[in-house]
């Protein structure tokens, strides 16, 4: 993850770079039929997380960070990808849509929100030219 955010070319980016290779990254590892201890799972990222980028972050606000407008410049950030790829070989780059709708779907289930907006947008974009490559 860190070497993931050294791809950003300023604090902010890396910081997104961070976020979202982590967010990623968690959602990725939850995809499994055994049974998981999310409160040693998120304890574990928590404390990364703290370590990584100081107060005020947590997997949480990372998942949150995941299901706005922000991340979409990154996922479509060819720096991110490339990294990501490289770097992150556990999470296929082709699930990233995949992995961010999940994260929506949880959202809209906890919180009620309407998950419409820039993060579906893309979602549905990537879906699109899925099918035309296909094609």
């Amino acid at each position: 993850m860190l070497a993931v955010m050294q791809a950003g070319v300023d604090r902010t980016e890396a910081t997104g770079f961070f976020r979202t290779a982590l967010g990623l990254f968690y959602l990725s590892s939850l995809m499994t039929k055994d049974t998981l201890d999310f409160k040693q799972i998120d304890r574990d990222y928590n404390r990364f997380i703290y370590h990584a980028l100081g107060k005020g972050h947590t997997i949480t606000s990372i998942l949150q960070y995941m299901s706005g407008a922000k991340v979409v410049p990154v996922v479509e950030s060819k720096r991110f990808l490339k990294s990501f790829g490289q770097l992150c070989t556990e999470v296929p780059v082709e699930s990233i849509p995949f992995l961010l709708g999940l994260n929506l779907g949880v959202a809209k289930d906890i919180s009620k929100i309407d998950v419409r907006g820039p993060v579906a947008d893309y979602i549905e974009r990537q879906r699109q030219l899925r099918e035309e490559a296909e094609s």
